[in-house]
């Protein structure tokens, strides 16, 4: 049987705990940065969990993660 391949573009975007789990970061924090406030830019800093309905979706694409 052969290999399954890594999905590159969610291989870099998301990244598993050691409980399961699937972290990932916000959107919205690249540009335009001047517009949002200090809160919600620190806000969007911290990483946080895949919602339960995308996990299994997620989960397949980084088979290796």
């Amino acid at each position: 049987m052969p290999k399954m391949k890594t999905h590159s573009g969610a291989a870099k975007r998301f990244k598993k705990t050691a409980t399961g789990k699937i972290k990932r970061g916000h959107s919205m924090k690249r540009h335009i940065l001047t517009s949002k406030a200090t809160k919600r830019k620190r806000q969007l800093d911290k990483d946080t969990m895949v919602d339960k309905a995308d996990q299994k979706r997620i989960a397949r694409m980084i088979p290796y993660a």
